[in-house]
């Protein structure tokens, strides 16, 4: 298994960039039989319902909100503020096993609005993701917030989210 006369051997020495060795051990992107999907837009947009129709058992979803469903074991969308660096810290390894393909999972849905495009952009080319923008309009983000049960008191504080969203959304 570890023949020194083969491994070391000049004559077996191939020479190459760092980004074609990663491409030949199908790593940090290159690994093409997982695909990866960047899902962002509007707070209520649908973007947990768009991954839950296309996702198959053994994706690996990355969602904030469900981040701090599973740290705190708090209802939905009740995310405490002193909980955030722990939630972003288990977020960030995640996206890191994405981008290294680590683990065995299928294909990876990050959801997220992501309203800045040098982000957004700066993420899908680091991750090799594919870029789904689940669009829908501040009107229609208000119209489900005022039919979410999960949400029915926490109105003002969503529909704060949701405009600082179009004030920050670059296309």
């Amino acid at each position: 298994m570890h023949d020194h006369g083969i491994s070391l051997n000049p004559d077996k020495v191939e020479l190459i960039c760092s980004d074609c060795h990663n491409q030949e051990h199908a790593r940090f992107g290159y690994d093409l039989r997982k695909s990866v999907h960047i899902i962002y837009g509007p707070p209520m947009a649908g973007k947990k319902t768009h991954v839950a129709q296309q996702m198959k058992r053994g994706d690996l979803v990355v969602d904030m909100d469900r981040l701090y469903e599973a740290v705190s074991c708090l209802p939905a969308f009740n995310k405490p503020d002193n909980l955030y660096t722990n939630v972003i810290g288990i977020h960030n390894l995640l996206i890191d096993h994405i981008r290294t393909r680590l683990g065995k999972w299928g294909n990876a849905w990050i959801i997220g609005g992501y309203a800045d495009k040098y982000k957004r952009e700066k993420l899908a080319a680091d991750l090799g993701a594919e870029l789904v923008y689940c669009e829908a309009t501040k009107e229609e983000c208000y119209a489900r917030l005022a039919t979410s049960e999960q949400l029915r008191y926490r109105g003002a504080e969503w529909r704060g989210y949701i405009d600082k969203w179009f004030e920050q959304y670059q296309p």
